[in-house]
C-alpha cells in the first residue's frame, strides 16, 4: 500500500490581496500527476483544505474537480480528508454520503453516541489493498475544538491532555477490532510541542503560551505513521521518521519563503518502507529586497535594477524592506513609481525603525498602562516604534479624536 501525505492547501487564500488560483491549480495538477506516476493507493489530506470557513464558489469547484479527476484516473484510489482550524467542519463534510461511494472519506466533526461518548467507529477509516482486503485502519482525527475531546478532571492542561486521551481511546478502539496483520496510522491537525516554526510567522502563532501544544507521546508507538497538518514547515517531530508534518504546498507568508514545500510518500506493509519527500515545484517565487532593511535611497536603487515587465503570470511577489528614521508619507508612491514597469508583484512594504534607546525605567512597573493617560500611552507607543517624539500635527489629531470619543461616551 503506497500512501501520499499532504496538508494545508488553503485553497482560496489571497496573498496580500493577490489571487492565488493560478498557483493552487498548478499545485493540484502537479499532485494529480504525482499520484498517477507514483501509483498512489491512499491520499491523506490533514486539514485546512480551504483558507476560510466560507470559501468562494471557485475554490469549492477547484477542490471537487480535483477529487473527480483523481478518482476517475485512479479508480482504486482512497482519499481521507480531515478538517483543519480554517475549515468549516460541517460544510466540508456535507457531501460525505455522496463522496464515500467514490472511496473519499471526509471527517470534519467528532460525532457522539446517544450517551455522549465519542463514536470512534466513525473516526476509524478502513483502507483496503487492490484485492479489497482491509490492510490498515486510519484514525482520521480533525482539528479538535472544545467539547470534541474527553474532559480530564483537575487537569492543568485540559486541551493537551484531552487530545491525548482521544488519540489513546481511538487507538484502543481500533486495537480491539483489527486483525493481527492490519496496521494503524493516524491523522491530526494540531500543534506539537517540538514543532519548529519561524519566529516571524504570524500564520502559525502559538496559542496561550503553548498550552494547546500536544506532546508526540500522544501517539501510541504502534501507530505506524502520523500524518500531521497545521504547521506549514515540513518536518519530523521528536526525531521520529513516522511522525511528520508534510508542510503547506505554498508559502502562506514571507516568513515561509525559505520553507521546503513537499509531500511525503511511503509504502506500508507490516512496516514503513521507501519513505521519501517529493518537493513541490514553485509556481510564483517570493522575493525580498533587500534581504536586510537598508536606507531608502539604497533600496530604491536596488529596485531600479529589477527586470522590466513582460506580463509574466509567474512574476515574483515582492516584499520591500526599508530602514527609516521616521514615517515617510511618500514611501509607497516612490516605490510604486519605480515598480510600475518592473516584472514583480508588490505585495508588502515593511518599514523598519531604529531600536528605541528608551531607558529601563520607562518599562518599569511605574509605567503601567493603567496609571497613564491615553495621550501618554500614545506618546510612549510612538516613541517605542519610531524612537522620536510625536510630531505636533499628529498630536493634535490624536487629541481631537480623543475629545470626540469622550463626547460620544458622555
Amino acid at each position: 500500500m503506497k500512501i501520499l501525505h499532504t496538508a494545508d492547501w488553503h485553497l482560496g487564500q489571497l496573498f496580500h490581496e493577490y489571487d492565488r488560483t493560478f498557483e493552487h491549480q498548478n499545485f493540484l495538477n502537479w499532485l494529480l500527476t504525482t499520484i498517477n506516476v507514483e501509483q498512489i493507493n491512499v491520499l491523506l489530506v490533514s486539514g485546512d483544505v480551504f483558507d476560510i470557513s466560507n470559501p468562494a464558489a471557485a475554490s469549492i469547484r477547484m477542490f471537487y474537480t480535483f477529487l473527480k479527476n483523481a478518482t476517475k484516473e485512479n479508480p482504486d484510489l482512497q482519499i481521507v480528508i480531515t478538517a483543519g482550524n480554517h475549515d468549516s467542519a460541517s460544510r466540508l463534510e456535507a457531501p460525505k454520503p455522496l463522496l464515500e461511494s467514490s472511496n473519499i472519506h471526509i471527517i470534519g466533526t467528532i460525532e457522539k453516541n446517544s450517551d455522549g461518548s465519542i463514536d470512534y467507529e466513525k473516526l476509524a477509516i478502513p483502507l483496503r489493498n487492490r484485492l479489497g482486503e482491509i490492510k490498515t485502519y486510519c484514525l482520521a482525527i480533525p482539528f479538535l475544538r472544545i467539547g470534541d475531546y474527553p474532559s480530564i478532571p483537575d487537569s492543568t492542561s485540559p486541551y493537551a491532555e484531552g487530545v491525548t486521551a482521544l488519540y489513546n481511546q481511538a487507538f484502543e478502539y481500533v486495537q480491539k477490532i483489527k486483525q493481527d496483520n492490519q496496521n494503524i496510522i493516524a491523522m491530526g491537525h494540531l500543534h506539537t510541542q517540538q514543532a519548529e516554526i519561524s519566529d516571524m510567522d504570524k500564520t502559525e502563532r502559538l496559542i496561550m503560551g503553548g498550552v494547546e501544544c500536544v506532546a508526540a507521546t500522544a501517539f501510541h508507538d504502534d501507530i505506524k505513521y502520523v500524518a500531521l497538518g497545521h504547521i506549514h514547515k515540513a518536518q519530523r517531530i521528536g526525531g521520529k521518521e513516522h511522525i511528520r508534518y508534510s508542510g503547506s504546498p505554498l508559502p502562506m507568508s514571507f516568513s515561509e519563503r525559505n520553507y521546503k514545500h513537499q509531500v511525503v510518500i511511503f509504502e506500508l506493509e507490516n512496516e514503513i518502507t521507501s519513505l521519501k519527500t517529493v518537493e513541490i515545484p514553485v509556481t510564483i517565487p517570493l522575493l525580498r529586497i533587500p534581504l536586510k532593511a537598508e536606507v531608502l535611497e539604497q533600496v530604491l536603487e536596488q529596485l531600479t535594477q529589477l527586470p522590466e515587465k513582460n506580463n509574466d503570470e509567474q512574476a515574483p511577489y515582492l516584499e520591500v524592506q526599508v530602514l527609516l528614521e521616521e514615517p515617510e508619507p511618500a514611501l509607497r508612491h516612490q516605490i510604486d513609481e519605480i515598480l510600475k514597469f518592473k516584472n514583480v508583484k508588490l505585495a508588502r512594504i515593511q518599514p523598519h525603525y531604529p531600536k528605541s534607546k528608551s531607558t529601563s525605567s520607562e518599562s518599569s512597573p511605574q509605567g503601567l498602562l493603567n496609571e497613564l493617560k491615553p495621550i501618554d500611552v500614545f506618546a510612549k507607543s510612538y516613541h517605542s516604534k519610531y524612537d522620536a517624539e510625536v510630531p505636533e500635527h499628529l498630536m493634535k489629531l490624536f487629541q481631537q479624536s480623543l475629545e470626540e470619543v469622550n463626547q460620544t461616551e458622555a
